[in-house]
């Protein structure tokens, strides 16, 4: 399955909240869920009651598109997953959480995690000091990001930096923004991930 390339504000609408996928424009009045919370298409607004298999359907679907992932990607996450001590709900979020990508967005290195992965694949970020340009990498407590020498002094960088310094650090994240340097100090637990996933939901799906 090809990664969606269509208007993401769609992806709000259709679940029926704010995914922040364009970065800034997702806390102003022109992100499309404030303009229009129905979800697109012809019928949007006279869509009936989901089934159980519905709702464990648009919790994967949610998930997927908050963090950008395709299918494939997903699956293998989940079986990594399961085959984990613990809840394979949680364990699925702090994978999805540890992705190069995400620590990037996380450290307010970048506005979306489309950004990020634009960012990490033209080469603007190290990991541990050595070239990384591969947005799925999962990271582990101790590694360590930081902006490419030759990417420091670009405006660019910088303003994305500066816009995003009052935005609130994950306290499983130690973010020096003068040095544009982050590091994992540990992986997050279900409390510090602040988004709206029912991941039960996901674990019913795949376990049909």
């Amino acid at each position: 399955m090809a990664r969606y390339t269509g208007p993401v504000c769609r992806l709000c609408r259709r679940e029926g909240e704010k995914l922040f996928l364009k970065g800034e424009r997702c806390y102003t009045d022109k992100c499309a869920i404030s303009r229009r919370a129905s979800a697109p298409g012809q019928h949007g607004k006279g869509r009936k009651k989901l089934s159980e298999y519905g709702l464990q359907l648009r919790a994967k679907q949610k998930a997927r598109r908050y963090y950008g992932v395709l299918e494939g990607q997903f699956e293998k996450y989940f079986d990594m997953a399961t085959r984990k001590q613990g809840m394979a709900g949680e364990n699925l979020l702090k994978i999805l959480e540890s992705r190069f990508d995400n620590i990037v967005y996380r450290s307010g290195m970048a506005d979306s995690r489309k950004e990020a992965r634009q960012l990490v694949r033209h080469n603007h970020f190290v990991l541990n000091g050595k070239k990384a340009n591969i947005p799925s990498i999962l990271l582990k407590p101790g590694d360590v990001i930081a902006v490419a020498e030759k990417s420091k002094t670009l405006d660019k960088i910088k303003n994305i930096i500066e816009n995003n310094s009052s935005r609130v650090k994950p306290k499983w994240l130690d973010v020096d923004k003068d040095n544009m340097v982050s590091k994992v100090v540990e992986l997050p637990n279900r409390e510090d991930i602040d988004i709206n996933i029912e991941e039960h939901l996901i674990v019913e799906l795949y376990s049909k």
